[in-house]
């Protein structure tokens, strides 16, 4: 599966590369339009979608792999403005074949003011998340990448989510996302969450959140289509706020979460890139372990190094394994340098990355989390490493190694080697 997955990547690249490649018309004013045209293309693509007159698909149901569903295929896509500039529908349908599950999305949203770019949406899914995984509101908005860790997750809860949200931008600078979902969650894998004498299996929650997407250093630009960042700024920094209340729709339990991550990134005159991430989360109240923190691990459990040999991540910690700590209190910083590309030639520019990564959590009453075993992170995580990006089509390599407070008997259990893939569109 995992050999299919890459070819289909190969490919894509190949058409991209084609693409770019493509003569255009020698009138100017064609010339510029197609420019235009194509940069728009791109950018969509590079985001996840490809254009057509009245649905932009969504590319990113298109094909993916994890441990638990197996192949995950399906179609998705949103309207586009020649469809309507004040309404928008946006849905997908994926099929598991190891889990032999349909899952899907419906939903849409009607635009209440455009100079702020306020949305009001409405959604109904069924589908997995993974579990300790917390998300953004924002993310969807400014973050779509390609993520390989989605490869190796086993640890998913399904979820029923009604929910109702609100976009709107306050400021050219200060975006905003408010939302109330009603959710059943349903652990895939053995797991019961007991408090106050009492023993849940599955939960019912209604959920309040705000989040905030603060970018003061970036230069903005009013366009018809609505505010556009036109050049990056740093740092960013996004906070996001969750409360759950108990016996709402007769939810389960009351609790709250603040979420927080900050970017800092310097570009230097050499081409060379130095750039920091900072994210935590705090978690008070009674909450399962669905709804908790992991620390963005990428390492399979498995026997030797080739046998964990995969696609590293993005900010994920390449030598920490799947479901081995969890939080309800986590920080984790992350450091990388990007040297400045060797260039080889015209086409041929790898470029080395070093990387250092450090995770430090809690959590209370572990005890209540049954019939699952895992970690915290107390006595605080460290890895460094480095890639070696861009060396066909797109595809490198990685190699980080665990050392510090939970530094591993086995030196082969601290490695962790794999390949990297880097397209800019």
């Amino acid at each position: 599966m995992l050999k299919n997955f890459v070819l289909f990547i190969l490919i894509l690249c190949s058409s991209l590369a084609q693409s770019q490649t493509t003569p255009v018309p020698k009138d100017s004013t064609a010339v510029n339009d197609s420019i235009v045209k194509k940069a728009e293309f791109l950018k969509q693509l590079g985001n996840g979608f490809l254009p057509t007159k009245y649905i932009n698909l969504d590319l990113r149901y298109l094909l993916k792999f994890n441990q638990y569903e197996g192949l995950r295929t399906g179609l998705g896509g949103v309207t586009n403005e020649n469809f309507s500039k004040k309404y928008r529908i946006n849905s997908y349908v994926v099929y598991g074949f190891r889990d032999h599950t349909f899952k899907y999305s419906i939903g849409g949203g009607f635009r209440i003011a455009e100079k702020t770019n306020s949305w009001v949406n409405l959604s109904y899914t069924d589908d997995l998340q993974e579990t300790g995984s917390s998300a953004f509101l924002t993310d969807k908005r400014f973050f779509s990448f390609f993520e390989p860790r989605l490869l190796n997750i086993d640890l998913f809860h399904r979820h029923i989510t009604k929910a109702v949200s609100l976009e709107h931008q306050f400021a050219k600078n200060l975006l905003s996302e408010t939302q109330f979902a009603i959710s059943n969650i349903n652990p895939t894998y053995n797991y019961a969450y007991t408090v106050n004498g009492n023993t849940f299996r599955e939960f019912h929650l209604s959920t309040a959140k705000i989040a905030l997407q603060w970018s003061p250093f970036s230069d903005f630009e009013i366009t018809k289509k609505g505010i556009i960042e036109k050049k990056e700024g740093y740092p960013k920094f996004t906070l996001q706020y969750t409360k759950s209340f108990k016996d709402v729709f007769e939810s389960n339990f009351s609790f709250s979460k603040i979420d927080f991550r900050t970017i800092y990134q310097i570009k230097h005159k050499n081409d060379a890139i130095t750039e920091a991430t900072i994210t935590g989360g705090f978690a008070n109240g009674n909450i399962p372990l669905t709804n908790l923190y992991h620390a963005y691990p990428n390492n399979i459990t498995k026997e030797t190094i080739l046998q964990r040999f995969s696609v590293a991540g993005i900010n994920s910690f390449e030598t920490m394994y799947f479901n081995e700590f969890f939080s309800d209190r986590f920080t984790t910083f992350q450091f990388k340098h990007y040297v400045s590309p060797f260039k080889i030639s015209a086409r041929f520019k790898p470029q080395l990355v070093l990387i250092t990564r450090y995770a430090v959590g809690d959590m209370s009453h572990v005890e209540r989390h049954e019939n699952i075993n895992f970690g915290i992170l107390d006595k605080g995580y460290s890895e460094s490493g480095f890639e070696i990006n861009k060396l066909l089509f797109g595809f490198g390599f990685s190699f980080a190694y665990r050392y510090g407070g939970y530094h591993l008997p086995k030196i082969e259990d601290n490695i962790a080697f794999k390949f990297t893939f880097n397209v800019n569109l």
